[in-house]
């Protein structure tokens, strides 16, 4: 018999404990395994949303990340024990999964083991399709690449749009270097506006330039001149500057690419790019630009508009 009161799983650790209740053929076991599952999920949505919060505070620190992810557990807790109804309902998926009907008083009565286990797989499929949650076990795919479907909570219009429009060549770009897509199609809308100050020629057309590339003394393809700002002594100047022109976003992605492999100035950059905030800060060391604060500014877009 399983407790009444048992202690609410809040991270991944417990989860073999959840296993092991939801093989126990009772009622109140697939119940407390609901109610473990409630506050695991309440959880990992506090978790998300701390990850989308800034960490660049002047506060910001070890100590207060440890406390604020017990502050997180302890809310989490709380949740799980007032219930939000997810319990309820994870309850009457897996009684019908497998294969038996909610007692009269609302109880689920038990199941087999392998019959518990097959439901509760289900019913997580069924919550990740709702939530954006991936369901994907740790050894599945690298979650290297963006999809261009909507996402939980649905972003900003101008947001989605620019994602859905580049969300392709981004992923392509990403498995030619190992960048995030989403790093990359932050800083494209860092450097763009979210697509409405892209460079044009003085003709109007446009240059698909997404990344600011500025054609060098070795550069053979088309340019496009425009003014820019560029900082002197952190002192903004305006300046005429020429530019790389591409004949599609495809070809801008690829030669984006391309300078960060090949040149061995932004080594460090690939090699620190799993973290929105080393990425950032390493093209600036590297010299990317000239803004003072274009690694905060990066950081910012990609962990407040992109992330999740």
């Amino acid at each position: 018999m399983i407790s009444q009161n048992p202690r609410i799983a809040t991270d991944g650790a417990d989860l073999p404990a959840l296993r092991r209740a939801g093989k126990q053929d009772s009622p109140e076991a697939l119940r407390a395994a609901a109610q473990q599952f409630e506050s695991l999920f309440m959880n990992m949505v506090m978790k998300s949303m701390r990850d989308a919060t800034p960490q660049d505070s002047p506060f910001d620190s070890q100590q207060s990340r440890m406390y604020t992810s017990m502050l997180d557990q302890k809310v989490s807790d709380n949740f799980a024990k007032r219930g939000m109804g997810l319990a309820d309902a994870l309850m009457r998926q897996l009684s019908n999964n497998a294969g038996v009907a909610p007692a009269a008083d609302g109880a689920a009565p038990g199941g087999s083991a392998a019959s518990l286990t097959s439901a509760a797989s289900t019913a997580s499929a069924a919550l990740a399709r709702q939530t954006g949650l991936s369901a994907t076990p740790p050894d599945g795919p690298t979650p290297l690449e963006i999809s261009s479907a909507r996402q939980y909570p649905p972003r900003p219009g101008h947001v989605q749009a620019f994602q859905d429009k580049l969300a392709e060549h981004a992923n392509e770009a990403s498995r030619s270097t190992g960048i995030p897509a989403k790093f990359m199609l932050g800083q494209a809308a860092l450097e763009t506006g979210w697509g409405k100050r892209e460079i044009r020629g003085a003709d109007g057309s446009n240059s698909h330039n997404l990344f600011g590339i500025k054609a060098g003394a070795n550069w053979t393809g088309k340019t496009v001149e425009v003014a820019t700002t560029e900082y002197v002594n952190g002192v903004p100047q305006k300046r005429m500057e020429k530019f790389r022109a591409y004949d599609s976003y495809a070809d801008s992605f690829r030669d984006y690419a391309g300078l960060l492999k090949n040149n061995p100035r932004y080594q460090n950059v690939i090699a620190n790019s799993q973290d929105a905030s080393s990425f950032a800060q390493g093209l600036q060391r590297a010299g990317y630009a000239t803004d003072p604060n274009y690694a905060a500014k990066l950081s910012r877009i990609i962990k407040q508009s992109l992330s999740a």
